[in-house]
């Protein structure tokens, strides 16, 4: 699935199209299956210590072996019925070799000593096919073994072990409770993900990882007769590398806003989330449209997310600078020669953006990437600068770096890893600031909130940005909700525009659960935080007049 399309479906409505366009890895399984045990760390050991002997025997002079168990469960249902019930699982091993300087992958679902043998003869002979076209070998950069190790995602409650009923009864909920308050429509979705992972390499590195992932999410859409007009509004939600806790509201810290509830950390409450959804789609329904001209935007993190994820993310991917990422959304504007003067302006000096893949409760929290390197924290532009790119293994030195990022991923045990990106998060401001804080300071402006449509060029440089809700600023107060609202600028003019960000308080994570990248094309999750941010002097144009 294309990453674009599934972005702008996710601002749009996600609705019955869903049920064909979510990716789906593996073979349908009964519920029972998904709670069945797979193999302990030990038994994946020895299968693993088969393939890098068969390797090595083969004149591989470097290998890495992932043992795969991946499940899925995907809910849908539209007002009072259950559209389709998802529960899937794959499993297999990935083998990749270096010989004559050279990678070679193969994969297999035959999880035998012979099989993997097999397996593992397939990818040496391919990397010796690909030298004869190699023109440099590849160098990896060093990486110390760590052992036996063993890395979870750190839940209360497993989703896979909560019964199916239990779950159609909460998103029945969700949709009674906004039809109740007004919606004329409403879908509601569940994703689960667990992937079972065990990584060996010839470094001597042997670890056992369990990572769980969540998304509810839902679409209400309200219509009005007498104009035939509809307007829709997504659920706040984030997607989090979370169990089913995150739905409990045990946990839940909820985010006030000028206009009430604007979002949630640590758990999600739903049908509330229903509740206001609604209510807000009947508001924009007879909402003011916009007049364009330039305007202060407050962006609410669950917006900010986006934008950080295609202005900043993408382009900052190593492979996609050097024009090795091309077919799949283009390359990137923030190219080598930007990098080395250590002066190119990405942002003004309040924009402090860092990769890492360790934040708890993220989508890319795991202990360890699929190259076996332990994960970490690193700057991608500090005080405005851009100072670092995401780069693995077989790129870093390109930077001049000894160390891995620690951003290396596949989706699936078949799947080749590759560089993909980390979280990506613009930090907090320092000082004391909430939203209402921030608001008083704008003269003209508009307060966003949520993900919508979007649009961004080939090198991730010029874009428009939408959103779900628009409120409308005047002399440091909300006047009202706006419609048909966008914003268009460039990379660098926007993050330049950046004056104000509200403090730790208010910070929040977005998410992306199926970012789209590579050819042969994979899915990975991944997570954007900040603060609510100010940009000033943002062109808006009107989304809903005729040209």
């Amino acid at each position: 699935m294309k990453r674009r399309h599934f972005m702008q479906m996710s601002g749009l409505g996600l609705g019955a199209m869903m049920l064909s366009e979510v990716p789906v890895v593996g073979s349908p399984v009964a519920e029972a299956q998904l709670l069945a045990p797979w193999l302990d760390a030990a038994t994946k050991k020895k299968l693993a210590e088969t393939a890098l002997n068969a390797a090595r025997d083969k004149g591989a002079t470097y290998t890495d072996v992932r043992i795969g168990r991946y499940l899925q469960q995907y809910l849908f249902t539209r007002e009072k019925q259950v559209q389709n019930i998802v529960n899937a699982e794959s499993y297999g091993i990935g083998i990749r070799v270096i010989a004559n300087g050279t990678w070679g992958f193969s994969a297999t679902s035959d999880v035998t000593p012979d099989g993997i043998a097999k397996c593992a003869a397939t990818a040496v002979a391919i990397a010796k096919a690909n030298s004869k076209f190699q023109k440099e070998p590849v160098v990896l950069a060093a990486q110390k073994g760590v052992g036996d190790k063993a890395w979870k995602t750190p839940i209360t409650k497993n989703a896979f072990e909560i019964p199916v009923k239990d779950k159609i009864d909460l998103m029945m909920n969700v949709n009674g409770a906004a039809m109740d308050n007004g919606a004329n429509f409403v879908t509601s979705n569940l994703f689960f993900i667990n992937e079972q992972k065990y990584f060996a390499s010839t470094d001597g590195s042997f670890i056992d990882q369990d990572v769980h992932r969540i998304w509810p999410t839902f679409t209400v859409t309200v219509t009005d007769k007498a104009s035939g007009k509809f307007k829709t509004r997504d659920a706040i939600s984030s997607p989090m590398g979370m169990g089913y806790e995150y739905l409990d509201g045990l946990a839940s810290e909820k985010i006030a806003g000028p206009n009430g509830l604007v979002g949630y950390r640590n758990s999600y409450d739903m049908v509330e989330d229903a509740i206001m959804a609604a209510k807000q789609a009947k508001q924009k329904v007879t909402a003011k449209s916009v007049e364009p001209g330039k305007y202060d935007l407050v962006l609410d993190p669950n917006h900010l997310g986006l934008t950080i994820h295609e202005s900043v993310g993408h382009p900052t991917e190593l492979d996609r600078v050097l024009g090795y990422e091309a077919n799949y959304a283009g390359t990137s504007f923030a190219t080598l020669d930007k990098w080395k003067t250590r002066n190119f302006n990405y942002g003004s000096k309040l924009v402090n953006i860092v990769a890492d893949k360790t934040q708890p409760h993220t989508l890319g929290a795991v202990g360890y990437d699929d190259e076996g390197v332990p994960c970490k924290e690193w700057d991608i532009i500090k005080d405005g600068i851009l100072v670092n790119y995401q780069a693995i293994r077989d790129q870093v030195q390109i930077l001049g770096e000894k160390e891995s990022h620690g951003c290396c991923y596949a989706d699936d045990w078949s799947s080749v890893q590759f560089q993909r990106m980390p979280n990506i998060s613009l930090k907090p401001g320092t000082e004391k600031r909430s939203v209402m804080d921030m608001i008083k300071g704008v003269e003209k402006g508009i307060y966003i909130i949520g993900r919508g449509s979007y649009s961004i060029d080939q090198q991730r440089y010029n874009f428009q940005f939408g959103g779900q809700v628009f409120y409308e600023i005047k002399n440091g107060e909300i006047t009202g909700m706006l419609d048909d609202v966008a914003y268009q600028s460039n990379t660098q003019e926007f993050w330049n525009s950046c004056v104000q960000l509200c403090d730790q308080d208010d910070y929040r994570t977005f998410g992306s659960f199926f970012d789209g990248k590579g050819q042969p094309s994979q899915i990975s999750a991944v997570s954007h935080g900040s603060s609510t941010t100010r940009f000033n002097g943002v062109n808006v144009i009107n989304t809903g007049r005729k040209i």
